[in-house]
């Protein structure tokens, strides 16, 4: 197949795909831009105000469904999937799931999201993307492109399900049968009129586990996520105070949180990363809340260069972290770890920041 330029986009294809995986990706695949049938479930999400504080859900509205309106001359979108699950530690279990059920099971750990504990995702695959439109580049001349990652308002998983990428799961990530849902999603917008990759079928089934295992019942409806009582957006994008019927719900998560994804029978297919970037930093892999709670906002900084957690600031994980310690306090009846949990928030009041004031006079009334 040629493209008015002469390209052969099946051989330019073929070589994408080798591209790809020589870079790190798992799958990429071709979507078109008509996004259309998505469009109402979008609109009917924002004026549900399922989107919580994130203003820029609703500023950007429906150019979400709308990838030729975001970068004009765009014929199609090239999905990309990137497994994330880290290797395994020296000498630990393979079994992943039953590793993190524990350590939610620990009220004296501190449990960061499973992505967040290597390198910055965004840095990782939006380098990974240019170098493949560099490819690209190099093999038929300059094109029209713009790459992605959870960076812009483009509805990814809608794209990626459409490329062939997996389906849509009920808690609204995409999923695949050879790899769960543990992988990101990157985008390049293209001026080339590629074919594109059929979707695959949807294997959910009656399954209902990741709605039943939710903490705070954010999964509202099959596939229909409410922000507003998500702990990952609770405790990443919310700025503001945890609402109070949410904070025992958060046990010790303190950035993000993977039940839904502990939860999915598809995740015993999981792939483990191939790429170091994903490895987990030392400070964050097994830490307790104490550790984390010592650490000052210099502290905070340094440990957190180059990481996502990193945008949400020293206060909110402070706030976070404060959450997690009540919890720890209600949960704990080792006698002298209550002593030592009350003594580090009773010390850490008097320079907290309001916000977090906050968040410690509620761990310590329990």
């Amino acid at each position: 197949m040629l493209t008015a330029d002469g390209v052969d986009l099946s051989l330019l294809w073929s070589r994408m795909q080798a591209w790809a995986g020589q870079l790190g990706f798992s799958q990429i695949g071709v979507s078109d831009v008509d996004l259309s049938a998505a469009e109402p479930g979008l609109q009917a999400w924002l004026s549900a105000g399922c989107h919580g504080s994130m203003d820029y859900m609703a500023r950007h509205g429906l150019k979400r469904a709308r990838p030729a309106e975001l970068v004009p001359g765009t014929l199609r979108v090239l999905t990309a999937r990137m497994d994330y699950l880290p290797a395994p530690a020296s000498g630990a279990s393979d079994d992943w799931q039953a590793i993190e059920w524990q350590r939610l099971k620990t009220p004296e750990q501190a449990t960061v999201s499973v992505y967040a504990r290597g390198r910055d995702y965004h840095k990782v695959l939006r380098q990974r993307l240019q170098t493949l439109a560099d490819h690209i580049a190099a093999a038929i001349g300059p094109f029209g492109y713009r790459v992605f990652t959870d960076s812009a308002p483009v509805l990814e998983v809608e794209l990626a399900t459409r490329s062939g990428a997996g389906w849509r799961g009920k808690h609204t990530l995409a999923l695949h049968r050879d790899a769960g849902s543990m992988f990101f999603l990157g985008e390049i917008c293209l001026d080339l009129p590629l074919p594109v990759t059929d979707p695959v079928a949807a294997h959910c089934g009656s399954c209902s586990a990741c709605i039943d295992i939710c903490p705070t019942q954010a999964i509202v409806a099959p596939y229909r996520l409410d922000a507003r009582r998500c702990i990952s957006y609770l405790s990443i994008e919310h700025p503001g105070p945890i609402p109070i019927e949410f904070r025992q719900p958060m046990g010790n998560r303190i950035y993000g949180c993977d039940d839904c994804q502990l939860a999915c029978p598809w995740n015993k297919y999981a792939r483990r990363s191939p790429l170091p970037d994903f490895d987990v930093r030392p400070v964050l892999a097994d830490p307790t809340l104490l550790e984390l709670w010592a650490w000052s906002e210099a502290d905070f900084l340094r440990h957190t260069e180059g990481s996502a957690i990193r945008r949400i600031g020293h206060e909110r994980w402070r706030r976070n972290l404060a959450v997690a310690l009540g919890n720890a306090l209600r949960a704990s009846s080792d006698a002298a770890l209550v002593d030592a949990l009350r003594a580090a928030l009773v010390a850490a009041r008097p320079d907290a920041s309001a916000l977090v004031c906050e968040h410690i006079d509620w761990a310590l009334d329990g």
